[in-house]
């Protein structure tokens, strides 16, 4: 009998500790969990060690920002420079005006390009035929696998001065538009380009926090007599509102990289006065110029800012009662 009972209690000794009854959760050793998530932790080596290489690694060369760099002696025997670069960066007109560019044009994408992935995924959501739900999806989500300068050539093609557009313009003797040289229109040009080239690809999140809403709750409302507007409102947003809020403070504290490629080739069509992004900044008034530690400055100074928005934006979240990207 006395055996019996110890090795009942050896037994309950032995159980997980979440198997326990009545003791909640409880946190496993790590070892535990190591060996529970082997086969996922090894799944996730060769993303982690990109991650390093590309992402990690890199940050070493943010001490050119603090230096006189030279790429002859390298970064060891490069001479000191404290914050001159700041210095001397806070008191460039051409950086003020970059950095006002690109919140100008961060702000106008916020407002006309991040609701309309969202559009777009409640719209496919109502379709009813699964096929022409998958072949409306292939079409918008084409022009994301296209480089901007194949989207800014299909651009030109039709809105450009020998474009389609004003050919037709021409033909009926209309004026014609001057839209890809404007400075004065730049921003709507390039945040609709952006979403013809990207929208199609950001509903695939939406997609699948709609596909996670449990479908009991349209088929109540309908019975209850709600039409299809007040599912849509009290059901379909409310589902998405967490989703919302991530990919909301992710685009904030994504704000100050607007892009490079689609601004360095139209650069020159309407000028840096209007062109001049911060990544273009780094690239023409730092790289370009042999002023690599300049550059690296006005990348330290934009990857701060944004480390400062995705921080604010989450913590709004909080007050709102959203995760965010994280807990508190």
């Amino acid at each position: 009998m006395a055996g019996t009972v110890a090795t009942k209690s050896e037994k309950s000794e032995q159980k997980a500790p979440e198997d326990r009854p009545g003791t909640g959760h409880v946190r496993l050793n790590w070892r535990i969990r190591l060996r529970r998530d082997k086969s996922l932790i090894i799944m996730t080596l060769p993303a982690v060690a990109l991650l390093l290489v590309f992402n990690y690694a890199p940050l070493f060369g943010l001490l050119t920002a603090f230096q006189y760099y030279d790429p002859l002696v390298g970064v060891w025997h490069s001479e000191w420079a404290g914050f001159d670069q700041f210095t001397a960066l806070f008191q460039d007109p051409v950086f003020w005006k970059s950095l006002e560019n690109t919140l100008y044009l961060s702000f106008v994408q916020l407002i006309l390009f991040f609701p309309v992935p969202i559009v777009l995924a409640l719209l496919l959501n109502t379709v009813v035929s699964e096929r022409l739900r998958n072949f409306i999806q292939s079409i918008v989500y084409l022009p994301h696998f296209f480089s901007w300068v194949l989207a800014i050539t299909i651009f030109q093609q039709m809105l450009g001065g020998a474009g389609i557009l004003n050919q037709f313009l021409r033909q009926h003797d209309i004026g014609t538009w001057d839209i890809m040289t404007n400075p004065h229109t730049f921003a709507l040009l390039v945040t609709s380009q952006a979403i013809w080239k990207e929208a199609g690809w950001g509903i695939i999140v939406f997609l699948a926090a709609l596909a996670a809403i449990d479908t009991n709750l349209y088929e109540a409302a309908a019975v209850d007599g709600a039409g299809r507007w007040r599912r849509t409102w009290h059901i379909t947003l409310p589902g998405l509102r967490g989703v919302i809020v991530l990919m909301l403070v992710l685009r904030l504290g994504n704000a100050l990289s607007v892009g490079f490629e689609q601004f360095l080739v139209q650069r020159f069509a309407v000028g840096h006065t209007a062109a001049d992004v911060l990544d273009t900044f780094s690239f023409y008034y730092g790289i370009a110029t042999n002023n690599y530690s300049y550059g690296a400055a006005a990348g330290l100074f934009k990857s701060v800012i944004s480390l400062l928005l995705i921080w604010g934006a989450n913590k709004l979240a909080h007050y709102f009662g959203e995760d965010g990207l994280y807990r508190k």
